[in-house]
């Protein structure tokens, strides 16, 4: 496994390496934010990057106005040229690719499964940027699955893609711990950082032979599925501490969000407090208990769980501006006591 700080610059056979991956071409095939270091990463080191493979514009804003991908933004302002199929199976899109005889490709979130016809074009096959340690996460939503499940570290992997979902064999991976305060949000810049370095690092040694792809193992495989908004609803029978995961894993979405005052109430940020005997009624907005964690002593309230309480720090109201859990009580009389859910 490859870890930060074992690429030096200086070091000839790295910059060999460089020339190398200078001399091949190369589609890139991405979409959101999170592809977006990758592709500027190539950009830096100078591979002839034959076309860039992204969404199409997409309405987006409440004027509903078209608004192109972050990789289609970030690849005109290098002068990269944009291909915007609406399906890499239309049959025109597979042979356009094919007339652009890349050498390999290298797919970061694109948004769409790659078929067989696609995969097959690049003689050194297509590189894929996954933000987590595979087999572990396999799917859509690794980021959040890993704060969900409470994982103490989590990382990059570069695949080399097969016809699966996240199968095919690992050429690297990247580990980093993941602390208690991230969110999806800071995670996934984070990791978007992290896959560009690796995948810097990676591909010239890929291209000139130097990694032995390394097979799966699929018996400790896990599988993570897209979000959907009802995702974020709060069940407050459950532990505090599975909650607060859940508020960290879907920021910026689906949030999570509960119930009150006949509207939802989005929970932007909270703190566990575990080991405190139910006093109220599952759902009820207590004071913040006497001997409560550092970390919760800035909340204003917290709520009755399942097991435990959560501190809650800030909130906000549906068309509304986000609020501190002080601002919150202040222009809420009578919110201790209170029932949500």
């Amino acid at each position: 496994m490859w870890r930060a700080g074992c690429l030096c610059l200086c070091d000839f056979a790295v910059r060999r390496r460089w020339v190398i991956l200078a001399v091949m071409s190369i589609v890139f095939i991405g979409t959101p934010e999170f592809a977006v270091p990758s592709l500027k990463a190539l950009v830096d080191t100078g591979p002839d990057i034959a076309a860039v493979v992204t969404q199409p514009d997409r309405p987006a804003g409440r004027g509903r106005t078209l608004t192109p991908s972050s990789v289609k933004a970030a690849a005109t302002e290098h002068g990269l040229t944009v291909l915007q199929p609406a399906s890499l199976r239309d049959p025109e899109a597979v042979e356009q690719l094919r007339k652009l005889a890349p050498e390999v490709m290298v797919a970061v979130a694109y948004g769409q499964i790659l078929r067989r016809e696609v995969l097959e074009i690049p003689p050194k096959g297509v590189l894929n940027v996954h933000p987590s340690l595979l087999p572990r996460w396999r799917g859509a939503t690794p980021i959040p699955a890993a704060i969900l499940a409470g994982d103490n570290e989590t990382g990059v992997s570069i695949m080399l893609m097969d016809q699966g979902m996240d199968s095919g064999p690992i050429l690297a991976q990247q580990t980093t711990r993941l602390s208690d305060s991230e969110t999806t949000a800071t995670l996934t810049a984070s990791l978007a950082e992290v896959g560009a370095s690796l995948l810097a690092h990676t591909l010239p040694r890929w291209l000139n032979g130097e990694i032995t792809p390394r097979p799966q193992n699929e018996e400790v495989a896990t599988v993570c599925h897209p979000l959907t908004k009802g995702d974020g609803a709060i069940d407050w029978t459950r532990p505090a501490t599975e909650i607060w995961r859940q508020v960290r894993a879907y920021d910026p979405w689906p949030g999570a969000f509960t119930p009150f005052d006949g509207e939802s109430l989005r929970i932007w940020s909270a703190w566990p407090i575990e080991a405190v005997p139910p006093s109220e009624a599952v759902g009820t907005i207590l004071g913040i208990p006497e001997d409560a964690p550092l970390e919760a002593q800035d909340a204003a309230f917290a709520v009755q769980t399942g097991d435990g309480v959560l501190a809650i720090h800030e909130v906000q109201r549906a068309g509304r501006n986000r609020l501190s859990s002080k601002e919150f009580l202040r222009g809420s009389p009578g919110l201790i006591g209170t029932v949500l859910g």
